[in-house]
């Protein structure tokens, strides 16, 4: 069975250590249960099929009826509080303690690199001015920066992307690294909603920030079916991929900019 730490929602971990028990012996939902102090047979059953939930005490008689201890214990625990958060920032709090708890105990979890890239503007910005800069400190590339952001933050962001690969240390000098980080599982989707917040409160702050030479809004108000809107996706998704082609073949890195793409609605569906 696999380590808790390669787990993000606890009822997968729980079922998976409930079928491996249940493939070397007679072990039941009724044992199951009475290991963790629960009186009825079916409660774990019910909360793995995502039909009731485990209480912040409930995840601990049942950690330790699974034989956790340690970190591994306090990453379960952490586990459930990430799974029943009500909001992306309490969602992100719980898993950045999931992060802390492998970190320091020097296990990885399954897409936490992504997770740490995409939940913060810095790791980009930085990522694209620190090649262009050769020999600059941290302090030299944080004055680069519209937002605020200080020394120590860009040192980290540069360790992290040293670390994970996404950028190449060359004495003084850094290289983009040809990797890109990518996740799947809910907590990156989390990370990015995240980023997606701090750029569209970026973008409104550039309206009256920058001059129209040096950014451009545009908009259209539109009335259009499901099928048409699939097609302005397609027709988005093309159009994103060519700017990032000439910005692939650009000769030289003169300033770091962000393209939002946004299409939202501004009226409810038919159906409500």
């Amino acid at each position: 069975m696999k380590p808790v730490t390669e787990y993000e929602d606890y009822r997968i971990y729980m079922k998976d250590y409930y079928d491996e028990k249940k493939r070397v012996s007679s072990f039941s939902w009724r044992e199951y249960a009475r290991a963790s102090g629960f009186t009825s047979p079916t409660y774990l059953k019910l909360v793995c099929e995502c039909k009731t939930r485990l209480s912040p005490q409930g995840a601990e008689k049942v950690g330790e009826a699974m034989n956790l201890a340690g970190f591994e214990l306090e990453y379960f625990k952490a586990m459930v509080t990430y799974c029943h958060a009500k909001t992306d920032q309490e969602r992100k709090l719980a898993y950045e303690v999931m992060l802390e708890l492998a970190s320091n105990n020097k296990v990885k979890i399954v897409d936490g690199d992504a997770f740490r890239y995409f939940e913060s503007w810095v790791h980009p910005v930085v990522r694209e001015l620190a090649p262009v800069m050769p020999g600059a400190t941290p302090g030299d590339i944080a004055k680069r920066c519209c937002q605020g952001v200080a020394a120590g933050n860009v040192r980290d962001s540069l360790d992290f992307m040293v670390k994970t690969g996404l950028l190449k240390k060359n004495g003084d000098n850094y290289v983009q690294a040809d990797k890109h980080l990518k996740g799947s599982t809910a907590a990156v989707s989390v990370a990015l909603r995240n980023m997606h917040r701090e750029m569209a409160i970026f973008a409104s702050e550039a309206v009256s920030r920058f001059s129209s030479s040096e950014r451009n809004f545009t908009g259209l108000t539109m009335g259009i079916s499901a099928e048409d809107y699939n097609l302005i996706l397609q027709e988005l998704d093309t159009c994103r991929k060519k700017i990032a082609q000439i910005a692939l073949n650009s000769r030289r890195t003169e300033r770091v900019y962000r393209l939002n793409l946004q299409l939202f609605p501004l009226t409810w569906g038919e159906d409500k």
